[in-house]
């Protein structure tokens, strides 16, 4: 997982707009029962064991989850979700950057060189053993975006074409506080740095940097940098447009670069204006990437049960199984992350969702499909793949509920909607959450993009909407300040870090609350015929509009 505000449990919903349904009525409490704390516990504790070496795909890991997997989907009687299989195969390549430690600049005011992660960090998604920028152009283009709907295009006019592209991070809106440009301080996908590299590559562009600004980015340059000398896990996709290279820059750094390709460094603060043209920088930049490269296949594990009326409608939860196995070993010698809350926890709330279905003594009107992903910490590439790939056509996919990671420190009050104003299904969870005497609150830092990182989005950007759902802290007897201190530790102690293990001191309450209320919502989608919608001004309504013609 990467980290967000808090642990998300996120919800995915599509079509036009959101009603009650009058099949589910306002009491009914059915299959609520079957959430079982000490279920639960044991799921976790099997998944984040030793045993299971960290959950990292292309190990020995990875073999004993999906086997896990397969079984449990198997006891609580699932079907087969893709034909006759419980595994989705998702091919993927594992890429070994090594980057020169350096970056040559030329210039008509010198030549200087850059220097590997104090000033920049790039790695490569294509396969060649090793590639190459020489004397390559360098042009900015402010934030490199192609925004029809804000009627935004930093491309416009520009010849980006074998040459380096250096953007900025985020939105227009974020740098100079004006609310009516994209979506002001909240950021959009058009903000995130992924967008940014996929939009570079649609241009025709060789490399892209992206400027960093901690408050922007919303985490520090070393985070942004940890992919120097590392490996990557990527779908193998044939003939997706890739890169050569992709990475960032510091905001020093690329002031450096503007100011010795003959413009002012002021030009960055220009990209917030509407109107603003990108410039060619009279330099160019020489550097190398050698490259191992592995290819391999990780997988999906899917089951269902299919809907008694209408079958060929389809609501999909999701949770990812990988981690990210056996690394570094911590100040106690332990090098087994074992991600026992990321996401050992949602996977087994996973398992509780369907055997509260398979529960129910009134079978689901629409299909209802259980797909465990791989390779999240890699980049959300499982759900990616099956969004592009998927066994259910996504224009008959009905809402997709994401499990990453659960409370683990009691009952709260309050239930945080992250991406604020995406879906029509806000509603429908506020009265849900108030119903079981539970308040809606908002991610109070909508900047961060939190919306864009978990795999729900992977659903977003295909066109079903996502509205994700964060961990409340409004602890139950304790207060809002014990809540935000829990959470607080978490992302500074363990986050991604081999001491995330099951603790017999969790309190796991709060998770089976809000499981259950995911249950209910998925209870309003299961029976009936409705379709919850995007809100107007989501970046993601136009692509659903598109593929609802295809129902």
């Amino acid at each position: 997982m990467v980290k967000k505000l808090s642990s998300l449990l996120c919800i995915g919903l599509a079509f036009v707009s959101c009603k009650n349904n009058p099949n589910t009525a306002s009491g009914d409490t059915e299959g609520l029962d079957a959430f079982n704390t000490d279920t639960l516990v044991s799921y976790i504790k099997t998944l984040s064991s030793d045993d299971f070496q960290g959950r990292k795909p292309f190990t020995e890991g990875e073999t004993k989850t999906i086997g896990f997997l397969q079984n449990e989907f198997k006891q609580v009687v699932l079907e087969a979700g893709n034909g006759n299989s419980y595994l989705q195969d998702v091919p993927m390549v594992d890429i070994l950057s090594h980057p020169d430690p350096n970056m040559q600049v030329k210039s008509s005011k010198g030549d200087f060189q850059l220097k590997g992660l104090e000033e920049y960090s790039i790695s490569t998604p294509q396969t060649d053993s090793i590639i190459s920028l020489n004397n390559t152009p360098v042009v900015y283009a402010g934030y490199g975006v192609v925004a029809p709907e804000y009627n935004w295009n930093d491309y416009a006019g520009l010849d980006v074409k074998g040459k380096i592209v250096m953007v900025l991070v985020n939105d227009p809106g974020f740098n100079n506080g004006d609310t009516t440009l994209f979506k002001g301080k909240t950021m959009t996908y058009y903000g995130r740095w992924t967008y940014k590299f996929e939009e570079a590559a649609r241009q025709g562009a060789k490399g892209c940097l992206v400027i960093h600004s901690t408050a922007a980015a919303s985490y520090p340059f070393s985070v942004a940098a940890n992919g120097w000398n590392n490996s990557a896990l990527r779908l193998d996709n044939k003939g997706e447009k890739l890169l050569d290279v992709q990475g960032w820059i510091t905001t020093e750094a690329a002031k450096k670069l503007i100011v010795a390709g003959g413009q002012d460094s002021g030009i960055l603060a220009k990209a917030d204006i509407r109107g603003f043209k990108g410039v060619a920088l009279n330099e160019t930049v020489s550097t190398n990437i050698r490259t191992k490269v592995v290819r391999n296949q990780s997988h999906n594990v899917i089951g269902k049960i299919t809907g008694s009326k209408y079958p060929n409608e389809y609501i999909i939860f999701t949770a990812h199984w990988d981690h990210l196995g056996i690394g570094t070993p911590d100040k106690n010698g332990d090098s087994i992350y074992n991600g026992a809350l990321d996401n050992a926890s949602g996977t087994a709330g996973l398992i509780e969702f369907a055997k509260a279905w398979k529960n129910m003594k009134t079978p689901p009107e629409r299909t209802l499909v259980f797909l465990a992903v791989t390779g999240e910490e890699q980049g959300l590439l499982g759900s990616s793949y099956y969004a592009k790939n998927p066994v259910y056509p996504v224009e008959k996919t009905i809402a997709n509920l994401n499990v990453d990671e659960v409370n683990n420190y009691g009952k709260a009050k309050d239930i945080t909607i992250v991406g604020q104003g995406q879906s029509d299904m806000e509603d429908l969870l506020t009265e849900e959450a108030k119903k079981r005497g539970r308040y809606i609150t908002y991610d109070p830092t909508p900047e961060a993009g939190h919306y864009f990182r978990s795999d729900h989005f992977s659903f977003a950007k295909v066109g079903i909407p996502a509205l994700a759902q964060g961990f409340g802290i409004d602890v139950v007897g304790k207060g809002k300040e014990y809540g935000k201190k829990m959470q607080d530790a978490f992302n500074e102690q363990h986050y991604h870090q081999p001491s995330d293990q099951y603790e017999s001191s969790w309190d796991l309450s709060g998770a089976i609350d809000d499981l259950q209320l995911l249950f209910l919502v998925s209870k309003r989608l299961a029976y009936g015929h409705y379709f919850p919608g995007w809100k107007d001004g989501s970046e993601f309504k136009a692509i659903r509009d598109k593929s609802a013609k295809d129902r």
